[in-house]
């Protein structure tokens, strides 16, 4: 919508032009065509809209704890920096890891030989039990022998996995892409096994939650589409989507909770901000689109200008209602298919010659 501050002048203007030396004559030096840019105007279906406030909150918000417990040598984010998925946040110290991994190595690698040297000592009971040289049960040792060796070989190989986990776990990393907003350990600090390291939340998943009156329940459906603004930046409106409404009421306000899915606008949107969402309510009708920025507010008043025949234009009032994108409600003069002023309207007076260009504006 635009404003125009010329038009109330207009009755001025011309009685200038009418009462100036050669009067009418003087029309005969009448400016070029000014270039201006029209859209036609539209029927398309719409339905009434409430607008609510609500508040940005991330969908995601995770306080990052530790896998393992230790001693914090490094903290290597601050608050209100952006961090990929993955990339380290902290450190926590790795000499007593290392030193149990080495022992562990050194277990195994004895392990290991004794469990061959228990083999072959299996197979030679086999030889002697079949010359009868032993017994049944002295074939029977060298087989548990054997599977002993064995286990203990698969158990220090799994220690030795373990140790090498909690290795890679004392490196904290991110686990999705977002931002940090609070540090809650520092270098020197002991971390508890799940002690809390850093609060994360994801600012490219985003929602609006709002409370809607009880009302509208019927009318709010998951998937509809929604136009969002936000009073931290103005003249910035954001598609959204409703993406699930909580089916219980507050039991004091008797209010339902709205979650609207909405992009971070590369960025520009962040958690915390207010914001207003415009939910379809009602049923859907039939009216005249045009495009907002055909619209010129002249105080209370709004009017659009119109082509007559490509060449000159013509002032109509209207009433604007309900906001379709881009697009808005209108009532008035204005019909489907009329050629509305939408770029160079801001100075334009009836009746003045024009040079239109079509400019398209995608529907909703």
């Amino acid at each position: 919508m635009r404003h125009n501050q010329a038009f109330p002048r207009l009755a001025g203007v011309l009685f200038s032009v009418l009462a100036a030396p050669g009067g009418p004559s003087a029309l005969a030096q009448a400016p070029p065509a000014v270039p201006v840019r029209y859209t036609e105007a539209r029927e398309h279906e719409v339905r009434r809209e409430v607008r609510l406030s609500g508040s940005v909150e991330s969908r995601t918000v995770s306080l990052v704890a530790s896998e393992v417990e230790g001693l914090v040598t490094e903290m290597l984010v601050r608050e209100g920096e952006r961090v990929k998925q993955g990339q380290v946040l902290a450190r926590l110290r790795t000499a007593p890891l290392d030193l149990r991994r080495r022992a562990a190595a050194a277990e195994l690698k004895e392990a290991e030989a004794r469990s061959k040297l228990a083999e072959r000592g299996l197979e030679r009971a086999r030889d002697l039990f079949s010359s009868g040289a032993i017994s049944q049960q002295q074939l029977d040792e060298a087989f548990y022998e054997v599977n002993a060796w064995q286990g203990r070989v698969e158990k220090l190989g799994a220690d030795i996995a373990r140790i090498e986990l909690d290795l890679e776990r004392s490196a904290i990393r991110a686990p999705f892409t977002g931002a940090v907003v609070a540090r809650r350990a520092d270098i020197g600090q002991w971390i508890e096994l799940g002690g809390p390291v850093v609060e994360m939340l994801a600012h490219d998943d985003l929602e609006v939650v709002v409370e809607a009156p009880e009302r509208y329940y019927g009318s709010l459906k998951p998937g509809a589409a929604v136009a969002v603004t936000l009073e931290a930046l103005p003249g910035l409106e954001e598609g959204g989507r409703v993406g699930g409404v909580v089916p219980r009421a507050d039991p004091q306000s008797r209010t339902f909770q709205i979650r609207v899915r909405i992009s971070s606008a590369g960025g520009r949107i962040s958690a915390g901000m207010l914001a207003q969402v415009a939910l379809p309510v009602g049923e859907p009708y039939r009216a005249t689109l045009v495009p907002k920025d055909a619209v010129v507010a002249d105080g209370k008043e709004r009017f659009v200008y119109t082509l007559d025949g490509g060449s000159t234009v013509s002032v109509v009032p209207v009433k604007t209602g309900e906001g379709v994108g881009s697009w808005v409600v209108v009532e008035g003069g204005v019909k489907p298919g009329h050629k509305v002023v939408t770029r160079g309207n801001e100075r334009l007076r009836p009746s003045q010659s024009v040079r239109g260009e079509p400019l398209e504006y995608p529907l909703p």
